[in-house]
């Protein structure tokens, strides 16, 4: 099924601030939440619709493509939130603020106090790493196999970080709901709060005896690798996450994300601009006063084209969606050949002769017409057009 507009979810406009989008969320998110519709397929549904689109609107980055690319481009650029597999719990877990939101309007009635939430414990931190991509690679898009030295879930103990399963025992300061209460009187009344259990850091078990192996930690550090899907038109400077590919959280908890910044590599025949790309083609006096055919490089290899009688330096060839592909993937860019002609810095003394015989010919002498337009002039124009 088609996803909703991000905007028509929270009932926001396209130009909404962000503390309107944040006003937004909290509407929807307290309408929907679980412990107001319990066992309410419909609404759970609709609290994680909500959820996804405010963390992409709150994201100035991700509020950026979306508005360009749509659900499409967020998909491909990496940005798009994953709930599957994540209970009610994770999602409010996902926003620091909505321990307020909710503490606020449900007296700390969380989803881990009544009982349907699994306590899961601190997340793993996330990972950043640099991908480097030769022009040919976004151009059609890559795997990348890369190798990360990150913390993983102990094997010895299945992350619980005990020497055996009879070590783990349901903590006794928040019996296994891995959060805490607190009342604060307030000139409205008492409220109360929910936060991380301090004994057990959320995951609702304690340890006695700790794995050798981890020494209690349940998480090891190891070299992995990883398999990286890049979509074709990335650009330098673009993330994309993985998530759960990051550390390993203690004791069993949620793994982070791992973060992959793009780095272009120098290109030998081009230079990107945008969706396009420039070559810089080379050609003697001869060949442009005759016309020539010429082979110039692609991103798939070598073609020919033709070079007119009376070409002038400066001239740019257009050869249609020769560039690379858009991000949201719809049409592709040109490869622009920029013609110059070549000066030979050195002479013999017969091609001096020749040379000397050819400058006061009448059609060596320069004439220029009002459409030989200036160098400025024709990059505004290849651009524009």
């Amino acid at each position: 099924m088609a996803k909703r507009d991000y905007y028509e979810v929270l009932g926001v406009p396209r130009t909404a601030s962000e503390e309107e989008i944040k006003r937004a969320y909290r509407k929807k998110a307290l309408e929907y939440h679980p412990d107001k519709n319990p066992g309410d397929k419909t609404a759970e549904e609709k609290f994680k619709e909500a959820a996804e689109a405010y963390e992409v609107l709150r994201d100035a980055e991700k509020r950026a493509i979306y508005d360009r690319y749509g659900h499409e481009g967020l998909d491909q650029s990496g940005g798009t939130p994953r709930y599957e597999g994540m209970d009610m719990q994770d999602i409010l877990r996902r926003f620091g603020i909505d321990d307020d939101i909710f503490a606020e309007f449900f007296g700390g009635r969380r989803t881990g106090f009544s009982g349907r939430a699994q306590a899961r414990g601190e997340r793993g931190s996330s990972l950043r790493i640099r991908v480097k991509l030769t022009l040919e690679e976004i151009a059609t898009g890559v795997r990348k196999k890369i190798k990360v030295r990150r913390q993983v879930r102990c094997t010895a103990c299945n992350g619980t970080g005990a020497r055996n399963s009879s070590d783990v025992e349901t903590c006794s300061t928040c019996r296994g709901a891995g959060m805490v209460g607190r009342i604060t009187q307030t000139p409205f009344g008492a409220m109360q709060t929910a936060t991380v259990c301090p004994a057990c850091d959320g995951t609702g078990k304690t340890v006695k005896a700790s794995c050798p192996a981890c020494r209690g930690e349940g998480r090891v550090m190891e070299d992995d690798t990883i398999e990286v899907d890049i979509p074709a038109g990335v650009h330098e400077g673009i993330q994309l996450s993985m998530s759960g590919k990051g550390n390993a959280g203690p004791r069993g908890g949620p793994s982070g994300d791992l973060i992959i910044n793009i780095e272009e590599l120098p290109h030998e025949h081009f230079t990107r601009e945008g969706r396009n790309i420039l070559h810089e083609l080379f050609i003697n006096i001869a060949d442009a006063a005759l016309g020539a055919q010429i082979e110039v490089p692609t991103l798939e290899g070598r073609v020919r084209i033709k070079i007119p009688p009376g070409t002038q330096s400066g001239k740019i060839f257009r050869l249609r969606e020769k560039g690379l592909p858009s991000l949201e993937g719809h049409g592709r860019g040109d490869l622009l050949v920029h013609v110059n002609i070549w000066t030979p810095k050195k002479l013999n003394d017969e091609e001096r002769r020749l040379l000397e015989q050819l400058r006061n010919m009448p059609n060596f002498k320069p004439t220029p017409t009002k459409e030989d337009r200036t160098f400025f002039e024709r990059v505004r124009d290849v651009f524009s057009g």
